[in-house]
């Protein structure tokens, strides 16, 4: 058995993010081999030797030609994306990403040929199509295999391999342990096989986690296995089993295979691999036209405050975000300074902080970890102004520009509440932060916490663009609302 503990500490960022950089650098990459391998056509059709066997009878000049280019490797691109060669699973397979390639192509083929057809060109461009389908093909699939060779190249080296835990049958687990030793460019660590998880385990994981934890016992009781996956759910790690564990099919799941034995991943989310690529993009390109766009709100809100009460403007607090990272939360300031908590303010804020709790005790609006003081006095009459319209969170778009906090996810809260979640809440920290989310248009502080945990955890497993347009479409409409603002 590998001795689990004594495996050398790894930083699992790195994992990350070569899988994330490697993701990123495929599309682009497929983009211009599509474009390489169309000027390759073109160049090609006006040899002399390709000439003297057919002659050029069309007038199609370079400059007519290039446009037409991009915007068809544009329209190959979008094939390749529904085909699914941009999976982010990491146990693809090269053969069959090779195959999708040519399906993918061939239908970009059939597409242009049933286009020319169809539009009754003048000129003779058969060469041309045959040619970029032939190179196109070629190209995409030498750039993969380099992609793929440089992969395992940086495995072999160390960098990026998934540290994984063996949990189950000593015979399975040790095949598995056994084949993936033998093989570092498929991309794993196995820093431990183990027979059972019970709780000795899993403080001792908690120690020096890993990435990821395949489960191999069919013969584990019921409660072992939801207590793995529960430990995995808690602690954001990747976790797969054995096919014959479970008889039913969930949503957000992979199947692949590991030395020839079926394995099926759990995911929480969707937002991993491309989804999270595309919901950051988001976040920056928005976030930073909303801060353009709402920079007047700003400069009136900053001179209300410090007409108000004087400085400081802007309130830094701590909170909690993803998979547990502490941040500081941009707030524009809507309490007095001497009631104001933090270490902003010094002493007088570990005063407040004394006050604060007492308030708590008398003026709490909320049940479970999280506290709302209804009609708290400490708020100026410009900050409850700010709160009532939410104009005081306008600096979080700060936050998501930096990438602490999302546009769209759940509130964050303070370490002293989080401190307070049960097991299940811990679900909350698999995703950023966000400045509106489902529990913030369907009931804001009205909500109790576990309805607002319910919610959120809805959102974070059924997760798709659509949904966060929905939510910040919505938004506004709330804030408008009377109701759940406090």
């Amino acid at each position: 058995m590998i001795d689990l503990w004594s495996a050398e500490p790894y930083n699992t960022h790195h994992m990350k993010r070569l899988e994330l950089i490697f993701t990123c650098l495929q599309l682009p990459i497929d983009y211009c081999l599509l474009l390489l391998a169309g000027v390759s056509a073109y160049n090609l059709r006006f040899a002399k030797v390709v000439r003297a066997v057919r002659p050029v009878l069309f007038n199609l000049s370079w400059h007519r030609f290039w446009p037409a280019l991009f915007s068809v490797a544009l329209g190959w691109i979008i094939i390749f994306a529904l085909i699914g060669l941009y999976s982010t699973d990491p146990n693809r397979k090269l053969a069959r990403d090779l195959a999708r390639i040519f399906l993918a192509c061939s239908t970009g083929f059939a597409g242009i040929t049933i286009y020319v057809f169809f539009t009754l060109q003048k000129f003779d461009s058969r060469f041309l199509v045959l040619a970029g389908w032939i190179l196109a093909i070629l190209y995409i699939s030498v750039g993969r295999i380099m992609m793929k060779g440089l992969k395992s190249w940086l495995y072999r080296l160390g960098l990026g391999l998934r540290r994984t835990v063996i949990i189950g049958e000593e015979s399975v687990a040790k095949t598995i342990a056994e084949n993936l030793t033998a093989k570092p460019a498929l991309g794993y660590l196995i820093v431990g096989t183990i027979p059972h998880f019970n709780p000795s385990v899993a403080q001792k994981l908690i120690a020096d986690l890993p990435d990821e934890i395949i489960f191999t016992n069919p013969k584990a009781s019921e409660a072992e296995v939801l207590s793995a996956v529960d430990f995995a759910n808690t602690h954001h790690l990747v976790f797969k089993y054995s096919a014959d564990l479970f008889a039913t099919i969930s949503t957000n799941m992979a199947i692949s295979t590991i030395a020839g034995i079926p394995i099926i991943e759990l995911r929480r989310t969707k937002l991993f691999g491309w989804g999270g690529i595309v919901k950051r993009l988001m976040d920056i390109i928005f976030g930073s036209l909303f801060l353009i766009i709402l920079s007047p709100v700003w400069l009136i809100v900053a001179i209300g405050i410090l007409l108000e009460s004087g400085r400081p403007i802007i309130y830094k607090n701590e909170r909690v975000g993803r998979f547990g990272k502490k941040f500081v939360v941009l707030k524009f300031r809507s309490m007095h300074q001497n009631a104001s908590t933090g270490s902003q303010f010094g002493v007088a804020g570990e005063k407040a902080l004394a006050a604060e709790a007492e308030l708590i005790k008398k003026q709490n609006g909320k049940t479970g970890p999280v506290y709302k003081i209804v009609n708290d006095p400490r708020v100026t009459p410009f900050g409850r102004f700010l709160r009532r319209w939410s104009l005081d969170e306008l600096p979080q778009f700060i936050n998501v520009i930096k990438g602490d906090m999302s546009l769209v996810g759940p509130r964050p809260h303070q370490p002293r509440e989080v401190s307070q979640y049960e097991k299940q809440h811990t679900v909350l920290f698999a995703i950023r932060p966000g400045i509106t989310g489902m529990a913030q248009i369907s009931g804001r502080s009205d909500l109790t916490f576990e309805e607002e945990v319910r919610l959120d955890t809805f959102y974070i497993e059924k997760w798709s663009l659509i949904t966060d347009l929905i939510i910040l479409l919505k938004t506004p409409f709330i804030v408008f609302k009377k109701t759940g603002a406090w």
